[in-house]
This record gives structure tokens, C-alpha cells and sequence, in this order.
């Protein structure tokens, strides 16, 4: 322990807090909370930094540290999940999955509408779900709409609504055209009603409808309409099926979770049970290195986990005892704005229930663990064939890797991914809309967005400002390209003072990486080897992020400049009219009733839209002829 952790350590205060260990490259490799920070940091430092091989790792690594103070427990616990989504500290347990589940929604509105969605709002609407399969959300709304005229556009039914020109959905028996000013909210509101009673598990009567309209057809030789009536009755089945466990009796809504460990390695299963049905299961692969005991991997899925869903049932079955299981019932709680209980069942249903959730995840374990740790094997071979060739002294853990993409020299755009262990680290991931060089000038694009991500990332280390992906220094950057683009990054370093290895990518006649240019030197890699398998990923993802924002900003450069020069077309207009026709296409195509539906437009706007595009539809091509230059 230097003397600068000692002085920190003298000024630590007794109150509940986060702290936060950073190693030499200022990077953040541990958080975690205290009721009080001075004890609890302070025994890192004592025997408690060498009772366990993950805390004597992490110790030997800390070069500084950080903390916040908070009022409470409570404060700190939420403060600390927080900070782990943010920074995905090395030593910390990580749900690195961040799935978010889609919900089917009836919408709190006159004349409600049948949505998939993914955020729950406090609007008033209701919400059934979470689905683990999206497909089967997207199925369900499908059917729903053919069985069912009910809307599916953004109209305000307000008490004022002025009744309008139907759209197509009206005139094919889509929708039964509430806009027409002809339909009673009592005599929409039957279809809202069923479809209810389905999601909310009461599914026989609308399966009884469509077999009924199904021999009808038959029956009246619609072979077409009873086939249609089939698959749909079909599609419901499968939702159905997917619901396989049913707790007789009970309405409950709860979630179980089990896991299953080996060396190295975690899976969490989860089992969200709705209306005492399973809506269906997901797992989440963890690494765990350092052999974490079941409860502090369940501590650390929870809080994560439902820190980042949408919904929160009012009971979680678990299969041991947490540590600060109460604290955590109130963080629940608390997001929930319900109660919320952790529970561990001893004897009965519950119990055999979970038992058959830990064999779900042994199985999954099996299936793919194997599989999972060795990629992972595949990686660290990876980039210790990486720390060969270049021979850098310490193992290469964070990889920077820097693309630019433009057509002629056109909206030229900068992309920097970041690899950490092996894998896309997307949250580091920056993009840099090219602003000084004019045309294709790929070095001077590339010293542009170099120069800026340095600058960015030396100013919030001297300022001592929140900390940000820029704050954090790769051990390699990797240039796609060779001696030109690597000496481009080395000049930009050199003129800043960081010392940093940069390497390149050699290619052979057929524009395919055969190598990588270290220090002047080529190495040529096998392409059956696992670093060459990194490299290339690396070099995909690079290209794919530049391409993917070059792509939107030439979409809204399209955007802008077909309506840029309309009048009463503002940005909010623009934006409205893109989120309801989806295409500048079917703008161009629609009628002017059709373009008062997107509730931005009035009627002077849209007529000024609709003369603007018919009327220079109407002019046609110019002749040609001498005035033609």
C-alpha cells in the first residue's frame, strides 16, 4: 500500500456510500457498496484483501480509488447497480445479456389500440406479459387484427375529434373506422374486451369463434377463408402451448430463478410465471472466475436484472437466502411502487417447481457451457498470441480499433469500437462525423478522429470529471490499414505525449488481411488461427458501425433535402410525418386526408406538401435541349 491510498484512506468519512477501485490506467475495476465507507474500504487493504483469490487479485491491481456518499442503504444499493451497468468493472459479477422483454399493450385512449412494446409507462394502459419470445407477441397482434377491426393508427380521439376520410384498412374490413365518426365506443370496445379476456388467460372464447368461422367457411366452401381461420387458430395454440406450466388454482404473477455452477462458469434461469401460467423462460450465461457462492450470484442477477426490466412481479422464488435480502426487497419495492417479496419454498409445488427450474438450467449449463468456455479459451489464446508479436510487456486486455467510411468523400464518418477480453465492448463504442477535411482524405479523417478522442480523453483526466469511454486507454490500437494509417496514429500520439502501441493490418492483392505490421515489422497469421478470428471480427465491426451511421446520416441528408423547402414543413412536422409513414415515398404517394392523420399536420400544411410533390410530378422531365448544360 502506497503512501497517496493511505492518505485517502485517513480521509474516508463513517457514512453509507459506493466506492469505486481503479488501477493504474485510471480504470474503474471494482464498485461496491458500505453502510460505512471507512470500514468497509479500509479492510481491502487489511487481512480482508487476502482472504479470497478474487479480492487478492483485484488488490494488487488498485491504484486509486474513489466513493460517493449517500444518505442511506438503500441509496448506495441502487447507486452501485447503477455504476456496474455503466463502467462493467472487471471484478464485479456481470449480467453482460441485457435483454428487455417485449409486453403486449392495450392502450389507455378512446378507441384503444392492441401494441407490442417494450418500456411500460405510467399511462394508464395495460400491460400483459413479459414474453421472452417476440415472435410469439408478433404472431398474437397479427391475429388480433385479422380477427378483430380494430385500428392500429396514431389518430387523438379527443371529445373534439372532427370525423375524417377512412384509410385503407377501413375500406379492405380491416378496421371498423371509429374515424368515420360512425362507431360507438360501447361497439368498439367488444373487440378490446376479447382480446382482453385472451391475455388475461381466458382464451376458449375467441378459440371457440374462430373454429365456428372456420366451419363456416367450410361449410359455405371458403376454403380460403377456412384455411385462414386454421393458421390463425393455430398461431393462438402455440401462444397457448408456450404457457407449459400451469399453477392450478393461482393467479399469482411471479418469476423463479435457479441456477446451475462449474468451473468458471454460471447459468441463471429465470421462469416468469403471469396468471399462474409460464409465459415462458430465459438463461443468462455468467463468467465467474473466482467461484462465487450462489448467493452473491444471485445478489449480483437481481439487482441488475431487474434494474433494467421493465416489470417487477410481486414475488421472486430463489433457492437460497440472500445476504441483504430485505435491502434488496425495498430497492425492488421501490421501482415497483408494490410490494415485493424474495422467497425461498422449503416444501411443496413451488418448491418442485423450482427444483424443475435448476434442472432447466443444468441442462442449459451442459448444452452451452462447453460451448461458451471454449470461445472464451479461443479469445485469451487470441490475444496472447497478440502480446507475442508485439511483445508488450503487460497482457493485452483492451483493443481500439478505428474505420472511416464516406462515398467520394460525401458525409465521411469515423467509427471506434473497443474489444475488451475477446469481446465487442458496445457501450464503449464512439462514432465522429468527420468535420475539418473536405473530400477523401482517409488519413486526414483518421488523424481528425484520433486527435479528437485524445484530446477528449486527456481533458477528463487531468480534469478529473466523470469518467467516460474516452477516459479509458486501450493497450493496442489497431488500424485497419497498414504503415500509412499506423504512422498517421503514432504522429497524432507522439504530438500529444501518450505513449501506446498501435499495430496494422497487411493485405494481400485481393484486398484480404494476410498479417499485422508491428514496429515496421509483417506477421502473418493462419487463417484457421484464433487470432486471425479476432482480428477479423474486429475489423468487421469497425466497418459495420462506420457504414451503419454513414447509412443514417445519408438517410437524413435525403430526408431533409426532399422536404427542407416545403413550406410549413418544420422539423417537428418532418419528424411526425417520418414516424407515421415510415418512407419519403409514401409521403410523396398520400392524399392530403390521408396527411392530416399524422396529428402534427393541419390542412394548409398538408395541402402545401401534396402540390409540392404532385406538382412537380406534374411538370415532368425536362426536354432536352441547348439550354441543357
Amino acid at each position: 500500500m502506497n503512501g497517496y491510498i493511505q492518505e485517502k484512506l485517513a480521509l474516508l468519512p463513517d457514512e453509507p456510500g459506493v466506492y469505486l477501485m481503479k488501477n493504474k490506467a485510471d480504470q474503474i475495476i471494482y464498485v461496491g457498496k458500505a453502510k460505512n465507507l471507512k470500514k468497509r474500504v479500509r479492510q481491502y487493504f487489511g487481512s480482508y484483501g487476502k482472504s479470497a483469490a478474487k479480492v487478492r487479485a483485484m488488490v494488487g491491481h488498485i491504484a486509486d480509488f474513489e466513493y460517493i456518499i449517500v444518505h442511506n442503504e438503500l441509496e448506495s444499493l441502487i447507486l452501485e447497480s447503477n455504476l456496474i451497468k455503466e463502467y462493467y468493472p472487471k471484478y464485479n459479477i456481470l449480467l453482460r445479456d441485457d435483454k428487455q422483454y417485449p409486453y403486449i399493450k392495450v392502450t389507455n385512449e378512446r378507441f384503444p389500440r392492441v401494441m407490442k412494446t417494450r418500456r411500460i409507462l405510467k399511462d394508464g394502459a395495460k400491460y400483459y406479459g413479459p414474453y421472452p419470445n417476440a415472435l410469439a407477441v408478433n404472431e398474437a397482434i397479427e391475429v388480433f387484427h385479422e380477427v378483430y377491426p380494430i385500428r392500429n393508427c396514431k389518430l387523438n380521439f379527443n371529445k373534439n375529434f372532427t370525423p375524417i376520410r377512412p384509410c385503407l384498412n377501413y375500406f379492405i374490413n380491416r378496421c371498423i373506422g371509429p374515424c368515420t365518426g360512425e362507431v360507438s365506443d360501447e361497439e368498439y370496445q367488444v373487440f378490446i374486451d376479447e382480446i382482453v379476456e385472451f391475455l388475461e388467460g381466458k382464451e376458449e372464447s375467441l378459440l371457440k369463434k374462430l373454429e365456428g368461422e372456420m366451419r363456416a367457411y367450410s361449410s359455405g366452401l371458403n376454403f380460403e377463408g377456412a384455411a385462414r381461420r386454421r393458421d390463425q387458430l393455430e398461431a393462438l395454440r402455440i401462444l397457448s402451448e408456450k404457457q407449459m406450466i400451469t399453477d392450478a388454482g393461482s393467479l399469482e404473477e411471479y418469476d423463479m430463478i435457479h441456477l446451475a455452477k462449474d468451473e468458471g462458469h454460471a447459468v441463471i434461469q429465470i421462469f416468469f410465471f403471469r396468471q399462474g401460467k409460464n409465459m415462458g423462460r430465459e438463461h443468462f450465461l455468467l463468467d465467474n472466475p473466482y467461484g462465487e457462492d450462489s448467493g452473491a450470484l444471485l445478489t449480483a442477477f437481481i439487482t441488475q436484472f431487474y434494474h433494467g426490466t421493465a416489470y417487477i412481479p410481486a414475488k421472486i422464488y430463489i433457492p437460497v437466502e440472500l445476504e441483504q435480502q430485505e435491502l434488496i426487497e425495498e430497492m425492488l419495492r421501490k421501482k415497483r411502487e408494490g410490494r415485493v417479496q424474495i422467497l425461498v419454498p422449503k416444501i411443496g409445488e413451488k418448491r418442485a417447481t423450482l427444483r424443475m427450474v435448476q434442472q432447466n438450467a443444468l441442462d442449459m449449463l451442459t448444452k452451452y457451457g462447453e460451448s461458451y468456455k471454449n470461445k472464451n479459451r479461443k479469445r485469451m489464446e487470441a490475444l496472447e498470441e497478440l502480446q507475442k508479436i508485439t511483445g508488450l510487456s503487460e497482457p493485452i486486455v483492451r483493443i481500439e480499433a478505428y474505420d472511416i467510411s464516406n462515398i467520394s468523400g460525401v458525409e465521411s464518418v469515423g467509427s471506434m469500437v473497443v474489444f475488451e477480453n475477446g469481446r465487442g465492448k458496445k457501450t464503449d463504442y464512439r462514432r465522429f462525423r468527420i468535420k475539418s477535411i473536405r473530400g477523401a482524405d482517409d488519413y486526414g479523417s483518421l488523424r481528425e478522429v484520433l486527435t479528437r478522442r485524445f484530446v477528449r480523453g486527456e481533458g477528463e483526466r487531468s480534469s478529473g470529471e466523470k469518467a467516460t469511454s474516452f477516459s479509458y486507454y486501450p493497450d493496442l490500437i489497431l488500424m485497419d490499414g497498414g504503415k500509412g494509417q499506423v504512422g498517421v496514429a503514432q504522429e497524432v500520439l507522439r504530438e500529444l505525449g501518450i505513449p501506446m502501441a498501435v499495430a496494422g493490418l497487411v493485405k494481400d492483392q485481393h484486398h484480404t488481411t494476410r498479417g499485422i505490421i508491428f514496429e515496421g515489422r509483417e506477421y502473418n497469421m493462419k487463417k484457421t488461427s484464433p487470432l486471425y478470428r479476432l482480428i477479423y471480427e474486429i475489423q468487421e465491426e469497425a466497418h459495420r458501425f462506420a457504414i451503419n451511421y454513414h447509412r443514417s446520416l445519408r438517410n437524413k441528408a435525403t430526408f431533409r433535402s426532399e422536404l427542407d423547402d416545403i413550406a410549413g414543413i418544420g422539423p417537428k412536422r418532418k419528424k411526425a410525418l417520418m414516424a407515421h409513414f415510415k418512407t419519403i415515398s409514401k409521403i410523396k404517394a398520400a392524399e392530403v386526408e390521408e396527411l392530416l392523420e399524422v396529428p402534427a399536420m393541419n390542412r394548409r400544411a398538408a395541402e402545401s406538401l401534396y402540390e409540392h410533390f404532385r406538382g412537380t410530378e406534374e411538370q415532368g422531365p425536362k426536354k432536352e435541349g441547348k439550354n441543357e448544360q
